[in-house]
């Protein structure tokens, strides 16, 4: 990957010089911590990301986290969202919704600039969703599916309609994709986009825009962000942003990242291993933050194996879940790590519920349960034979081997499989298990739709886990363009999900962000990916 992006590097320098005076002299400037530090109340932040800069479009973002971290800055979408994940205004004003939930009217803006002073109009928007949905676009191919089933019209200079072929009411959450430039881009052959200089000098409407790329050794190494100019002549630029600057350098390890502070080139770092925490707070002058990971760690079954077939019994289900201290195992093996899930949704979104009543540690009730669903003390019994599938992490197979020992109790004969990264996926995606400890992404979607993980039929319900009441549920939050009306569909979702038990949710992976114990305002609320840390950057500042 070093070598392909090196040439990448060299092939574009060559063939444009906007790419040319956008980087740095190779050899790094000053060390901008030490700068940052020199002033009473710096103005810079420096921050390292493990990873590497590859390219700097947020069409193009989607898979790599210091490309994601970065263009969040210097991009916006339609929308974006609040504390709470709610979705809400940024390059749109406002936008109504047909009453078969099929068409949205979206009116934009009438006071932003690109990073270049050219005006920002609905030509953008429908320029940049059309890239998306064209069959050469050379990004996440689930992106193209989606965005080929909608239509998208310009109605005005500031007015877009985008009609979809069924109702989806987590339709506005896709409008946070950041909106890219006609002027710049138009003409493009779509399937050269990923090559285009514009990659690595983009021009956004985001507060801050690129200055300067890094580099050492013929690969790029950071990115100089600077205030921009044209975001503050908007209403909600004109205060805060007290950050003049933002610099990331980027590591090859987090190892590497932790040097790098201790040597005084940066003064904060993007996303630390929950289990490197302590080690960070052992460093003098940082602060360190938690959120929840927009993910949950659950417990599924295989409802397609013949052997398994006890788990479509309600019963059997909830006699597992009453076996295991769900709690004490996550306190247990994943202390700092993470926390103990009391739901499928992740909690700090507005449609989580909390406080849901999951069966309780209880080994008389587990086995009274297994009794009356014929499972153990009978002639006719069947044998129950498992292996429970994990990752190969030393924590999660602790975890998953006290899970055994607990239905072992019951004359269960159970065995724990770990396995590699891409073994468990190909397993889970070939059904090719009994039960699995898993983690389920939501990133980047901000939306808490979990329809794809628990909806019969779907692909990422990998144990065919059946259930139509709880599919109906999401049927019906997914259909639904009213927030309030959506929210009380996924409470429903959530009640039944821990009243039926079709899966243990067992935790929720913990986010960690640490950085320059002087800076003020940090705060962060729900992520739906680890560059929602932003959010606030508006207050940020050094303190004097």
């Amino acid at each position: 990957m070093i070598k392909g992006l090196h040439r990448s590097f060299i092939t574009l320098a060559l063939a444009g010089g906007l790419l040319i005076g956008a980087v740095a002299a190779v050899h790094p400037p000053t060390p901008p911590a030490a700068e940052a530090s020199a002033s009473a109340a710096p103005t810079v932040l420096v921050e390292a990301l493990v990873g590497q800069i590859i390219k700097l479009n947020p069409l193009l973002a989607t898979y790599n986290p210091v490309d994601r971290d970065i263009t969040s800055l210097i991009f916006e979408g339609l929308t974006t969202t609040n504390t709470y994940g709610e979705i809400v205004p940024a390059l749109a004003e406002s936008w109504t919704v047909s009453p078969d939930g099929l068409q949205y009217f979206v009116q934009l803006r009438r006071d932003v600039l690109w990073q270049d002073g050219v005006p920002f109009n609905a030509r953008d928007v429908a320029f940049t969703f059309q890239l998306l949905s064209d069959p050469q676009f050379p990004g996440a191919a689930d992106v193209v599916d989606f965005w080929r089933t909608v239509e998208v019209d310009v109605l005005g200079g500031f007015l877009v309609r985008f009609r979809l072929t069924q109702p989806l009411g987590s339709f506005p959450d896709y409008l946070r994709t950041g909106i890219v430039p006609y002027h710049v881009l138009n003409g493009v052959p779509v399937d050269t986009l990923s090559q285009h200089p514009f990659n690595l000098a983009p021009i956004g409407t985001g507060p801050y825009q690129i200055d300067a790329l890094t580099a050492s050794d013929g690969q790029i190494d950071g990115v100089q962000l600077r205030a921009a100019p044209v975001y503050r002549q908007r209403p909600d630029g004109r205060d805060g942003y007290a950050l003049d600057r933002i610099i990331f350098r980027t590591y090859p390890t987090f190892a590497a990242a932790m040097d790098a502070y201790r040597q005084g080139e940066v003064n904060s770092i993007g996303s630390v291993p929950p289990d490197q925490q302590a080690a960070v707070q052992a460093l003098p002058g940082l602060s360190v933050y938690t959120a929840v990971a927009p993910t949950v760690g659950v417990l599924i079954y295989n409802w397609e194996h013949d052997s398994m077939g006890f788990v479509r019994n309600p019963r059997a289900r909830i006699a597992l879940a009453h076996a295991l201290d769900r709690v004490g195992l996550v306190q247990d093996f994943l202390s700092g790590r993470a926390i103990p899930a009391d739901s499928p949704l992740v909690p700090g979104s507005w449609a989580y519920v909390p406080g849901l009543e999951w069966p309780e540690y209880n080994l008389e009730r587990a086995r009274d349960l297994l009794v009356t669903a014929n499972l153990i003390e009978s002639e006719d019994a069947p044998s129950v034979v498992m292996a429970l599938l994990t990752l190969d992490d030393p924590a999660l197979v602790g975890m998953a081997n006290s899970v055994a020992a607990a239905w072992r109790q019951f004359d269960f004969t159970v065995t724990v499989e770990a396995v590699d990264a891409a073994t468990l996926r190909e397993r889970l995606e070939a059904g090719n298990f009994d039960a699995a400890i898993i983690e389920l992404g939501f990133a980047p979607n901000a939306d808490p739709d979990p329809y794809v993980f628990w909806h019969q039929g779907q692909d990422q319900n990998y144990g065919g886990m059946d259930d139509r009441r709880i599919s109906e549920a999401l049927e019906s939050a997914r259909r639904d363009p009213v927030g309030l009306n959506r929210q009380a569909h996924y409470r429903i979702f959530q009640e039944l999900f821990a009243e039926r038990v079709p899966a243990l949710a067992l935790y929720y992976p913990l986010y960690v962000y640490t950085v320059d114990a002087r800076l003020a305002g940090v705060e962060i609320g729900f992520l739906s990916s680890p560059a929602d840390r932003f959010r606030t950057i508006r207050d940020w500042h050094f303190a004097d």
